[in-house]
């Protein structure tokens, strides 16, 4: 019994056998050909993260970041060392001026002086030298003396005295009439009065001058050319520029002050006057200069409001102290217009002298008589043309001669 199962398992495995051959032959026969070996790729190990380290093969040793040969990095080409632009050159100090002397001045403006005004005084000689003198001549005499606006109330003194010294004179040559003329001349225009710019101040404080008048007179120019008689003098000076209501006054000032070393107290455009009035006065003190030349706004002298304001400007800096002196400027070519611009600021302010300007290229001289009258206070200054040194005390005997060409 036993070999018979024997028998049979040894034959259910050969038939197995038999089978599997059979089916792997079919297999290998739908199979399509195997391709050749294409080469093995390996891909390339992933960069490491950010924190992570990178894989070494365990084949490798690890090394350190001291072992391991970077490339070098190939030095960057240098550069040409940078040159900075030189700085642009500070704008150079204004070259400091020194002014003409008063007497050198003065010979040459007696001389323009005399060129420009001598038609009056050969006027009146012509016609006093004419062999009868009635009426119609003596008419002529007053016409020439109005003209060269030397005022009806002077005029008329002066040809009621020209008539009864000529009348007792008798014969008369030309040089009794030219001392006759220069002498009556004088009369009305005064030579006794004091006629120096007040500029001592007191112990510790300087000397304040205000300078007034109508824009357009040349007001900012005679405070500039002030400051360089003054500084031509020895004296130290602060200008005031409290006229902030005409555009660019105060760099003009501060232009003519630089030209001589004189400092410029300013504040902003359309500013209150009077502050900076007080302000110059305070530097000047402070400082110790001896004088402070304070230019004011010389606005429409009619409008009531703005001379109110220049009112203001006194009595503001006379909280330092007095004033010194309060110059009035006029335009020797207004003629009786200026007799009403001064009359408006003599209301306002005590006026203390005169300075006439462009009193070369008129013949109106005569406008120095009527001023005088008009305001009771000396003409102490004139101008005779553009140059910054055009600018000379007033002296009426020089003043005459030119009239009458001596």
């Amino acid at each position: 019994m036993e070999i018979v199962i024997l028998a049979v398992v040894i034959a259910l495995v050969a038939v197995a056998a038999v089978s599997g051959l059979v089916v792997s032959g079919r297999k290998k026969k739908q199979l399509p050909p195997t391709p050749p070996s294409a080469p093995t790729i390996t891909a390339p190990p992933a960069e490491p993260h950010v924190g992570e380290e990178a894989e070494t093969p365990r084949d490798e040793p690890r090394r350190t970041i001291e072992e391991v040969d970077l490339p070098v990095a190939e030095a960057p080409p240098a550069e040409a060392p940078v040159t900075e632009a030189p700085a642009p050159p500070a704008p150079a100090a204004p070259e400091i001026e020194v002014p003409e002397p008063t007497a050198g001045r003065l010979v040459r403006l007696r001389a323009r002086l005399s060129r420009s005004q001598n038609s009056l005084g050969k006027g009146l000689l012509t016609l006093l030298s004419r062999e009868h003198l009635d009426e119609d001549t003596w008419e002529e005499i007053e016409d020439t003396l109005l003209t060269a606006d030397v005022g009806v109330k002077p005029t008329q003194e002066l040809v009621d005295r020209l008539r009864e010294r000529v009348r007792v004179l008798g014969t008369r040559t030309p040089d009794e009439l030219r001392t006759l003329l220069r002498e009556e001349l004088l009369k009305l225009i005064g030579t006794e009065a004091d006629r120096s710019v007040r500029t001592e101040g007191g112990a510790d404080t300087p000397g304040v001058v205000m300078v007034v008048g109508v824009n357009g007179t040349g007001k900012t120019t005679t405070t500039g050319k002030l400051a360089r008689v003054l500084v031509a003098d020895g004296r130290s000076v602060v200008l005031g520029a409290a006229d902030t209501f005409r555009a660019a006054a105060a760099d003009q000032l501060q232009t003519w002050g630089e030209r001589v070393g004189a400092r410029t107290v300013r504040g902003p455009e359309g500013g209150d006057p009077a502050s900076i009035a007080f302000d110059a006065v305070k530097e000047g003190i402070a400082e110790g200069a001896d004088v402070v030349l304070i230019d004011t706004a010389g606005r429409l002298h009619t409008k009531t409001g703005l001379m109110d304001e220049l009112g203001k400007v006194k009595r503001v800096v006379e909280k330092h102290g007095p004033l010194d002196e309060v110059l009035l400027v006029l335009d020797a070519t207004t003629g009786q217009n200026g007799l009403v611009q001064a009359r408006v600021f003599a209301e306002v302010v005590n006026i203390t002298g005169i300075v006439l300007t462009k009193l070369d290229g008129t013949a109106k001289g005569g406008i120095v008589i009527a001023v005088q009258r008009e305001l009771g206070v000396p003409v102490k200054l004139v101008g005779l043309g553009e140059g910054a040194d055009d600018l000379a005390p007033f002296e009426p005997e020089a003043f005459v001669d030119a009239l009458i060409g001596s």
